[in-house]
């Protein structure tokens, strides 16, 4: 297990200060990440990569010349925010576009994609290549809802080559598609993995077991095998692997056996030797393999075998030279090092004097996110252990991440009188950047959301308050597109949603709809038990969650409960514009 530590809140940020302070001739460090500390030619296409800690040599190990040119460095096991992924692909652009690369994780698709949004709408080229190479996620015909694993090195190594190469951003996303359309990854794991500062692994495999199709996230496997021999572990990930070939599959093949954390080297030659043998007897000839940590999960005791399928063109891109810290092929040309200017300051400021009636209402916002705060520190464990059963276990940890971040952000607004509008943007922004991942992510925008809703007015009334509801469960359904049924937090916010709405049209007041719209998303949580996942990690994993309600409609319910509870106390009535709101009754209300 992780051991060397100070705070286990900060090992993400620590350690990759220190991977910097190791490889200052690779890298440089960039708020959010890291970016090349070599100059890069004008008009290159910058290849931007990432996603959580806890998989060195992915993702910042793989910066360099010939392969990325920055990488968005999440929390452990935890998706890089917007904010941070746009900040490195700002730094790390050098006017030929950008394009992100990463693997197909919720988490991972909301973040890059609003970066890759507001880059775009800042006149920087921008393209995404997802990587879907592993077999165990889904099956063939619905490829694209694979999620990424070890086969995130090949389309890093071919579209960084590519970009090294001068080509176009249209030449390097296409090579970036076609080397994933043709690479295919499977997993084991003999036990699990454990986050810094926790006492378990987030699974377990039961002793003489093996795992087969695990995550790299600490998800456990799809199904338990007797634990085999390493012939007999070959055979399996070979052939399971020639199953799923591509249609236009040649008999060249890229063999990549990659340890998950504590497998030695030596097992992992012994095991190469093996798969070696099965591919030529297949009639395949195994170009320019790698055998060692290459995309690893902390201290997970398991390995995987990745199979890229060759063409000329592919070749001679996985052949190029390659110089980062974790990853060398053949030698490149020394390279100058570059100046980088200071990260912009991107915070958003307050253009306009907060009004009495905003500021007011602020405050109650900031006190709001103190109780919202309570209930997550208190639930943070129960929360996890949920999760783990068909996830990576991170939800207690990444909520409780995200609301301290928010309401830290929310009281220093709030005492600086500043609008509501602002304190909730503000804690909306602290809540993506701290958190990461899914959650992260659609907790941000929809605080955001509410917090542009209500404003900078001179009054309010119980009616912006509903625009407020609307605002912030609009933002999460159009961000994350889950509908009713797919087990996600989704479940719980519209039964919230739909319940607030009848009883705040039938003329309760605002306080009354919370409390019945409380209600209903609890039970509504506890429903979830009864469901399959469809989207989300623990899709895979769909039989293990059965009988389990979902992590993330629980902790809504949760918050929704403490939410109504503390604006029904006498605690919410000492701002008058809350005062105001709470009992002012539903008729009239607008949304």
């Amino acid at each position: 297990m992780t051991q060397i530590f100070d705070n286990p809140a900060d090992f993400a940020d620590e350690a990759l200060d220190g991977f910097v302070a190791a490889n200052r001739g690779y890298v440089a460090r960039v708020d959010g990440g890291v970016v090349r500390s070599t100059e890069i030619p004008a008009g290159q296409v910058a290849l931007v990569v990432g996603g959580g800690s806890g998989h060195y040599p992915a993702f910042a190990g793989l910066v360099g010349p010939g392969l990325a040119a920055g990488s968005a460095c999440g929390n452990m096991f935890a998706s890089p925010a917007a904010g941070q992924v746009y900040r490195v692909a700002k730094a790390a652009n050098a006017g030929g576009g950008v394009l992100l690369s990463y693997g197909n994780y919720a988490g991972d698709v909301l973040h890059f994609g609003q970066a890759q949004l507001r880059l775009n709408a800042e006149g920087i080229e921008t393209r995404t290549v997802l990587v879907t190479d592993d077999i165990a996620s889904a099956p063939l015909d619905q490829i694209e809802k694979r999620r990424g694993i070890a086969g995130d090195l090949t389309v890093f190594k071919i579209a960084g080559a590519a970009a090294e190469a001068g080509l176009s951003l249209d030449e390097v996303e296409r090579l970036a598609i076609k080397t994933n359309h043709r690479t295919r990854s499977l997993g084991v794991a003999f036990d699990g993995c454990t986050l810094p500062g926790a006492s378990e692994p987030l699974f377990h495999v039961p002793a003489g077991q093996m795992s087969l199709g695990l995550g790299i996230h600490g998800e456990p496997g799809i199904s338990e095998h007797p634990m085999p021999t390493a012939s007999e572990l070959a055979e399996l990930l070979v052939s399971r692997l020639l199953e799923d070939k591509p249609d236009d599959a040649g008999d060249r093949v890229v063999a990549i056996v990659n340890g998950l954390g504590t497998v030695k080297y030596d097992e992992l030659f012994l095991l190469f030797g093996k798969i070696e043998k099965l591919l030529i007897a297949a009639n395949l000839t195994v170009v320019e393999p790698e055998c060692g940590e290459l995309v690893t999960s902390l201290d997970m005791s398991g390995l995987s075998l990745t199979l890229l399928w060759l063409d000329d063109e592919l070749e001679q891109f996985w052949a190029a030279p390659a110089d980062t810290p974790a990853f060398r092929k053949g030698n490149t040309a020394p390279r100058a090092r570059r100046e980088l200017s200071s990260a912009e300051d991107t915070a958003a400021e307050e253009t306009e004097k907060a009004t009495p009636a905003s500021a007011d209402l602020g405050r109650l916002a900031a006190a709001v996110l103190a109780q919202v705060r309570d209930v997550v520190v208190e639930h943070e464990a129960e929360l996890g252990d949920l999760d783990a059963i068909a996830g990576d276990g991170d939800h207690g940890i990444g909520m409780r991440r995200g609301v301290d971040a928010a309401a830290a952000a929310g009281e220093q607004n709030a005492a600086a009188g500043t609008s509501v509008e602002r304190v909730l943007t503000a804690a909306g922004e602290a809540w993506s950047e701290r958190a990461g991942g899914t959650s992260g992510a659609l907790w941000g925008t929809a605080v955001m959301a509410a917090g542009l809703a209500l404003g900078n007015r001179d009054s309010y009334a119980a009616g912006d308050a509903s625009a407020a509801v609307s605002a912030f469960s609009n933002a999460i359904t159009e961000l994350g597109k889950a509908e009713p049924g797919d087990k996600t937090m989704v479940d719980a916010l519209l039964p919230f949603r739909d319940a607030f709405k009848d009883a705040f049209d039938g003329g309760a007041s605002l306080t009354g709809a919370l409390t019945t719209a409380a209600a209903a998303a609890n039970e509504a949580a506890r429903r979830t038990a009864d469901l399959r996942p469809l989207k989300g990690r623990a899709r895979p994993l769909a039989e293990k969650s059965l009988g389990h309600p979902d992590p993330g409609a629980v902790s809504f319910g949760l918050i929704a409960e403490r939410v109504a509870t503390y604006l029904a106390s006498d605690a919410a009535d000492s701002t008058p514009a809350a005062s105001h709101m709470a009992s002012t009754a539903g008729n009239g209300a607008t949304e």
